[in-house]
């Protein structure tokens, strides 16, 4: 499993399209194509029985018999949820909906369980994450030491098959002590024959053998590309390259998977996320591997077994936008499972790996302040070339120096009216200042907080690398939700994992895994703001307003649940389980 795919050296691009029907891309999807059947379900109680006398079309499809947690703020739990065509008929008690149950309804039981909104993952990384899917795993949780990984790959070394590469994935130096790096000197250790390359759990960095770059043709002489750096000590190479222009000058290299690994490995994320209950999420950088063939891919997996969750899709303004453009890509484009709606950027690195960009230094003497990858007038001529367009705009900023300056793009862009409507959001937020969401407020910005930082990263990030003033500064929903800004949750997986309640958790407790500490409690959520913000909330920032909650008329997206978090207390949130995902009340993922 630590080898890359061996195959075909082509392109991916040419991988995919080549397999890829004509005339699939954005919007062509047929809408009555087959659904999935639902899994055979019979009720456990009594449930309201058949009403021979109501008109078929009146009936429900499904009759879901709760508790039912609706998601709508203030509202109590129902008893049972109707669903019709797809959609939420009805909710209430079991003998308000009594009259909807014709002789072929399907009856669900949650049984001991609860029955709440399918939760919404709005910022993850499906492509990127589909390519290093399988990898070997490098993370703190697999290895508890540095030497744990130096011996897992020095094992997956000794294993591999004549002429492949050995590949890792979710190194993180920040999570051991003394931040050790998996530099070539470490690599070229474990051989000098076998190319070996490590991405950092960040996504912001790889970690590379010497090997690899006699491969590629990198020497201590090439010029580093835009955007991208390969780092380097007294003039020679470290083997540790950052971010993604140059990541991708290794990674364009790699064997790539074809078309039907990687069609497995993207429909296994997705199942994986429907495990945790989720049942939407924004893939938030697509079309930076293979263009529009991406976007092609998934309606052709769509068409030929539905998706385990819907997708909204965003595009990268950097270099994905002219193969959209192209395709005839337009914004909103597509159907209720695949659709093409933002444009983003990325304006800083990550905090962790001290490549965000900050007011003033890091501690340690380490990465400087960090950089910006865009200067403020060619940053606001990327965000009006999206909002422009039509796009939604989302732009990642970790730093508070590049959040300075995506709000600076913003109001320039906008010239003081309000980008409510459009819907534009800033991305992680690490270090958010008061004035961020003042001028966020001002500028209708919606924030998108990968909060995972406070759980996962909070004590290295208090201890090392920001210290315990900017640590406190950590994703600040409360202080988004207090000023009145709709404002979501997101693991930016492959990063942290696509748990939304464990996600939530965090917002309520803002504790440290390391030693369980409290960073900024000002900014601690009640339950419900939390899951508001992985539900109905999130749901709108990618234009979800079928979705979120469960009300009549919208999208019977919901997940059967071991127990109901808007009830149960916040300490048990990451362990209640999922028996079941529903899109549009059809099985879409059954554990």
């Amino acid at each position: 499993m630590g080898s890359c795919c061996g195959g075909d050296r082509s392109a991916l691009a040419g991988a995919l399209v080549d397999r890829l029907p004509a005339g699939t891309v954005a919007g062509a999807v047929d809408p009555e194509r087959p659904k999935r059947p639902a899994s055979p379900t019979a009720p456990h109680r009594d449930a309201a029985r058949p009403d021979d006398r109501r008109p078929s079309a009146d009936r429900a499809d499904l009759l879901v018999l709760g508790p039912v947690a609706t998601g709508v703020p203030g509202a109590a739990p129902a008893e049972a949820m109707a669903v019709r065509d797809g959609r939420v008929l009805a909710t209430g008690t079991m003998a308000d909906l009594a009259d909807l149950r014709a002789p072929d309804t399907e009856v669900l039981d949650a049984g001991d369980g609860a029955v709440i909104p399918g939760l919404i993952e709005p910022h993850m990384h499906l492509w990127s994450t589909g390519v290093f899917y399988g990898w070997l795993d490098c993370s703190a949780e697999a290895n508890p030491t540095f030497d744990a990984v130096v011996d897992r790959i020095r094992a997956a070394v000794a294993t591999a098959a004549p002429g492949s590469w050995v590949c890792g994935q979710l190194f993180d130096p920040s999570r051991y002590p003394g931040e050790p790096t998996l530099d070539a000197a470490i690599l070229d250790q474990i051989s000098t024959e076998v190319p070996i390359v490590v991405t950092n759990a960040s996504m912001h960095f790889a970690y590379v053998s010497s090997t690899v770059f006699d491969r590629v043709g990198i020497t201590a002489d090439t010029p580093d590309p835009p955007s991208g750096r390969f780092y380097r000590r007294d003039g020679k190479l470290t083997g540790v390259v950052g971010e993604l222009n140059g990541m991708m000058a290794i990674l364009g290299h790699l064997p790539q998977k074809s078309a039907d690994e990687l069609a497995a490995s993207l429909r296994a994320i997705m199942s994986e996320a429907a495990s945790r209950g989720v049942t939407s999420m924004r893939e938030a950088l697509t079309g930076e591997l293979q263009g529009a063939g991406e976007i092609a891919l998934l309606q052709q997996m769509n068409a030929a077994q539905q998706l385990p969750t819907r997708l909204s899709l965003a595009q990268s303004g950097m270099h994905g936008a002219a193969f959209w453009s192209d395709a005839g890509i337009v914004p909103g484009g597509g159907d209720a499972m695949i659709r093409t709606d933002a444009w983003k950027l990325m304006i800083d690195g990550s905090t962790q790996g001290r490549s965000a960009y900050l007011r003033t230094d890091y501690l340690g003497g380490m990465g400087g302040n960090g950089a910006a990858n865009f200067e403020v007038d060619e940053l606001v001529a990327l965000v009006r070339a999206g909002h422009d367009a039509g796009w939604q705009v989302m732009i990642h900023a970790n730093g508070d120096a590049g959040i300075d300056r995506a709000l600076t793009a913003y109001e320039a862009v906008l010239a003081g009216a309000s980008a409510i409507e459009r819907r534009h959001r800033l991305e992680h937020i690490a270090v958010g200042r008061d004035e961020h969401f003042v001028r966020m407020q001002r500028a209708g910005i919606s924030p998108s907080f990968l909060n995972a930082h406070i759980y996962y990263w909070g004590a290295a990030l208090r201890d090392s690398i920001l210290g315990p003033d900017r640590a406190a500064l950590l994703q600040r929903l409360g202080t988004a939700q207090r000023m009145g800004l709709r404002a979501s949750l997101h693991s930016d997986y492959n990063v942290s994992p696509i748990h939304p309640l464990l996600a939530a958790r965090i917002a309520v407790q803002r504790r440290t895994q390391a030693d369980d500490e409290v960073l900024g409690p000002d900014d601690r959520v009640a339950p419900h703001d939390a899951l508001r913000a992985i539900t109905l909330d999130a749901a709108w920032q990618i234009f979800g307003d079928d979705r979120g909650t469960l009300e009549p008329g919208k999208l019977a997206d919901f997940a059967v649940v071991s127990a109901n978090p808007w009830t149960a207390d916040p300490d048990g949130w990451a362990d209640i389980t999922v028996s079941q995902t529903r899109l549009g009340g059809a099985v879409a993922w059954e554990g």
